[in-house]
């Protein structure tokens, strides 16, 4: 498609949209404003760069072995470089804290300092790239079933210590970057078969959870995750979502909601205006659950644009956060970083072209005719045309164009490792 086909398809946008009240200009200049936190364990199939061996625990696995993957910190920063050159707008990096840089040296959880994130600090800043992190449970000789709930004080210790250093860390580098770090803990702690002392293990819980909260950081904010079970821990998961939606209101806090996390039929649109009426702000992980949470690659579909919908009607845009949480070994991983953030853009382009103010009108008018037709057809409105612009005036690929470009870059770099 050629830029003059863009353009005109865009003023036609323009004018169909402003029919209905919606001005596409400004739905641009609000999109330019829409940060993505791009995870980076989608790079590398959630390895990291521990000394450790052995794979995945904690209830989370990669499938696919598709070839290519990032072997290291430099392949990892420069996939994500790439792929972020395929997107529209600017954004921000996740890091676990499996991701520091550890110079080929072994570095337990609770030995983790900011000198083994600098280079990420200092990459952040020549990148022009925000940073956000996470604390890392799973994967260790002491994750087990039980970390932050394990009725052993010596792991359970050993983890508060490892959350405890995650924050100071998050910290350093809010500052550093004069942006506030957003981290988030989510720990799997949980049972595969029935449990008979559950209140236990949340006492637990909600005590290491006071103990590493406990010091105040003004560079930093945390944010709590739940999850409704992890393979191999089907019965019971501590921190559920009632556990931290109580905490997070009684701290008044932040918490994640990950679309992944929810009973597949379960709406997690739904929960968006309820817990702000409670907690100052949300956290996303968008990613796409078939069956569980296996993590897909996020795509266009009514779940996530459901989501995003609700955030713009809740006049919510300054208080959620937009995170990426899939990790897909099947399939080139560039072209998923690229589908999956995209995907989340068009479904908050269309949330803000919505007519949103004729719709309010409508409702309030008790005109359930009105409502749902235009609704509808607000669907077929050429919000795509709009979308098209966004990457135009962005300078990167329009609608497939990305496709080669992902191809190329597996034929002269990823292909070759």
């Amino acid at each position: 498609m050629t830029n003059e086909n863009i353009q005109k398809a865009y003023e036609v946008a323009k004018e169909r949209y402003a029919a209905v009240g919606v001005d596409t200009d400004k739905v641009l200049k609000q999109m330019q404003d829409f940060h993505l936190s791009i995870h980076c364990w989608q790079a590398d199939d959630v390895e990291g760069f521990e000394t450790r061996e052995g794979g995945l625990t904690g209830g989370i696995q990669v499938n696919g072995n598709y070839p290519g993957k990032a072997r290291n910190i430099d392949e990892v920063r420069k996939d994500i470089l790439y792929a972020m050159s395929l997107i529209p707008g600017k954004h921000r990096l996740n890091l676990h804290e499996i991701y520091g840089d550890f110079g080929g040296k072994s570095v337990d959880r609770d030995e983790c300092t900011v000198e083994h994130f600098q280079s990420w600090i200092d990459w952040g800043l020549a990148n022009d790239i925000k940073l956000d992190f996470n604390s890392t449970s799973f994967s260790h000789d002491k994750s087990g079933d039980l970390s932050l709930s394990n009725p052993d004080k010596g792991i359970r210790d050993f983890w508060i210590e490892h959350s405890k250093r995650c924050r100071a860390i998050s910290q350093a580098i809010g500052e550093a970057q004069q942006d506030t770090c957003i981290m988030n803990t989510w720990v799997h702690d949980g049972s595969k078969d029935i449990t008979v002392n559950r209140l236990l293990y949340r006492e637990l819980l909600k005590d290491s959870l006071d103990q590493i909260f406990e010091h105040k950081y003004d560079w930093m904010k945390d944010t709590v995750e739940s999850k409704v079970f992890g393979i191999g821990l089907e019965s019971y998961t501590v921190g559920s979502n009632d556990f931290y939606t109580a905490y997070a209101a009684q701290r008044n806090m932040m918490i994640t909601l990950d679309t992944g996390h929810f009973h597949p039929t379960e709406s997690v649109a739904d929960k968006v205006s309820s817990m702000l009426l409670f907690v100052p702000e949300l956290m996303l992980h968008v990613s796409r659950p078939i069956r569980w949470d296996s993590d897909h690659v996020t795509i266009m579909d009514d779940p996530t644009m459901d989501l995003f919908s609700e955030i713009v009607r809740a006049g919510a845009l300054n208080r959620v956060h937009y995170g990426l949480d899939y990790f897909d070994g099947t399939l080139n991983r560039i072209g998923a970083y690229v589908i999956g953030s995209r995907a989340a853009q068009k479904c908050m382009t269309r949330a803000l072209l919505e007519p949103i103010d004729t719709l309010r009108k409508y409702e309030g008018e008790d005109k359930k005719f009105q409502r749902l037709a235009l609704l509808e057809e607000a669907k077929n409105l050429p919000w795509n045309a709009v979308y098209d612009m966004f990457c135009l005036k962005n300078n990167v690929p329009v609608g497939e164009a990305y496709i080669k470009e992902v191809e190329q870059y597996e034929k002269d770099v990823t292909s070759k490792r």
